[in-house]
């Protein structure tokens, strides 16, 4: 793994003061995924953060799924979980479930309403909404709080049998109904829930709530940081309450770091999901989600994720990122890593009218002029090419250098060629160029008796390979703006434009995954889901330029 960064943040001075003053030997951090969806750009933070934090002071990080709610959850979530953080290159200490816990949890909620500190309701969950109160007004306790230690013990022992139907009966924390903070207003700790749980199966029917679930779950292993984003800020009093309650022998300490929020991005898992779910995408994996899985196969590097990770930074502040920072990063990685080729997206045939008919020429091209290392290749030269439509223009404005009649331009790693006769079909369409090219110019003969402006790209007509080519825009046209209105209505219809061309013939043995730089049009990824033998499909990754600046 590349070098990390030795620059602070707020996170790891306190990690590195707990260290000094001898509060831990150990650090122990964790990635705590809920398996209800795919991970994005987003948990990459998080993962990046909790890994590298632990890596950097010698502790572990465990990957736990709070696997406390089975029906969102699924299997197919927790193994594409895992295979996105071992793309990402981390390795956990130990892999772990919130139901691994579920008799230990039951068994503290026993502790606490044998303390008196929580107790069996029959409210509804519209009517504990009502009694909740507001932020000026303060909560109403609820008409079963005052139900004695043994009927809670004999009730929530029903619970656990399946005496009740769902939403029948909830434990709740008897905490404090007149408190400022709306979360320590008597919350519910377990709800009945009849549902098959895909670690537990039908084991249990009562599952409990995340903020009661996540800091026991800490406390268990051990965790020394739980390190979350800042809407869990106004939890940490719970969580605190929780631990302390509940009295565990470890008591991890809740540290808040903003989250990531991209342009032109959808960051929720709820969101995506509905983008899935409605079919506005071709599942998790469409190269249009941030999802780490549709970003991998779009044709991100894990190395470009971390580094945009650390470059963001750590803070507490909330913040709008430009997902042109995300993009810059897979440029500069890609611009060493990325061997150059030549593809055509929108194809036009040129016929150079002097070169032999039945002549099949092999030019040497370097695969990377930034590094000879990788070597050159050998690509083929005749009678018959292919340059890009928007390389030729009948009637061109001032300082076009590419080709039109009359013109001679540069054939990138081949010969000078002059455009002689415009083809068009019935419409009036330019469907095919005769050109005549000069012998004496072939590329890296030393030719210097002049110049030309333009270099335009081709490819062989008679070898060339048929390419489908996937070009992207952003998903989302702009951040919502009014709470009332859908993010569905921000899709941009554009985000996906599918069109057919060439590539060099060498690229027939381009394996899934495998990224290249074409020519003047940006790095494409080759599709690992789609490319089948005789049918290659390139995603574009992103283009070659951007006005953004770090």
């Amino acid at each position: 793994m590349e070098n990390k960064p030795t620059s602070s943040n707020f996170i790891k001075n306190i990690v590195h003061q707990d260290l000094q003053v001898g509060k831990h030997k150990e650090i122990i951090t964790r990635f705590p995924p809920e398996p209800n969806g795919y991970l994005h750009i987003g948990h990459a933070k998080s993962i990046v953060l909790n890994f590298e934090l632990a890596d950097e002071f010698k502790g572990k990080t465990n990957l736990r799924f709070d696997d406390t709610n089975p029906a969102k959850e699924d299997t197919e979530y927790v193994e594409s979980i895992k295979e996105d953080v071992a793309w990402l290159g981390f390795q956990w200490e130990n892999l772990y479930f919130a139901s691994d816990y579920f008799e230990e949890m039951y068994q503290r909620a026993v502790l606490l309403i044998k303390k008196g500190k929580a107790y069996v309701c029959d409210l509804s969950a519209e009517e504990i909404r009502e009694y909740r109160g507001t932020l000026k007004e303060a909560g109403k306790e609820s008409p079963y709080r005052n139900r004695s230690v043994e009927e809670n013990l004999n009730l929530f022992e029903g619970m656990r049998k399946g005496e009740f139907r769902d939403g029948e009966k909830v434990l709740r924390a008897k905490i404090d109904m007149a408190s400022p903070n709306l979360n320590m207003r008597d919350p519910v700790l377990y709800r009945i829930l009849h549902a098959s749980h895909h670690n537990t199966g039908d084991q249990w029917c009562i599952y409990p709530m995340y903020d009661y679930a996540h800091p026991l779950e800490d406390a268990i292993e051990g965790v020394t940081h739980s390190i979350c984003t800042m809407e869990f800020e106004d939890h940490r009093p719970l969580y605190d309450w929780v631990i302390q309650e509940c009295e565990t022998e470890i008591q991890p300490q809740q540290i808040e770091f903003a989250r990531l929020n991209l342009t032109n991005t959808v960051m929720s898992k709820r969101k995506l999901k509905q983008l899935v779910d409605e079919g506005v995408v071709d599942g998790w994996d469409d190269p249009r989600m941030p999802t780490i899985a549709g970003l991998r196969r779009k044709g991100y590097t894990p190395e470009a994720i971390r580094k945009f990770c650390r470059e963001i930074g750590v803070a507490k502040s909330h913040s709008v990122v430009d997902v042109q920072m995300l993009e810059h990063f897979i440029r500069e990685d890609l611009n060493v890593k990325a061997p150059r080729t030549m593809a055509i997206l929108k194809p036009l045939k040129v016929i150079i009218t002097n070169y032999p008919e039945d002549q099949v020429e092999m030019l040497e091209a370097e695969n990377n002029p930034d590094d000879p290392a990788m070597g050159a290749r050998q690509i083929p030269f005749s009678r018959e090419i292919y340059i890009e439509e928007e390389d030729f223009m009948e009637n061109p404005p001032k300082k076009y250098f590419r080709l039109f009649p009359g013109n001679e331009v540069r054939l990138k790693h081949a010969y000078f060629i002059t455009c002689n006769e415009v083809i068009k079909d019935e419409n009036g369409k330019v469907v095919e160029l005769h050109c005549t090219y000069d012998p004496e110019t072939k590329s890296g003969s030393g030719f210097t008796g002049r110049k030309v402006k333009g270099t335009i790209h081709w490819v062989e007509a008679k070898n060339a390979v048929p390419a489908n080519f996937r070009l992207y825009e952003p998903l989302i046209l702009e951040e919502e703006q009014e709470e009332e209105k859908s993010f569905l209505d921000q899709i941009n219809p554009n985000s996906l434009e599918i069109i057919e061309g060439f590539v060099e013939p060498n690229m027939k043995e381009a394996k899934p995954q495998d990224k290249f730089q074409f020519f003047r049009h940006g790095y494409f990824n080759v599709d690992p889901k789609d490319t089948k033998e005789n049918k290659m499909v390139f995603n574009r990754i992103v283009s070659l330029k951007s006005s953004f600046k770090l």
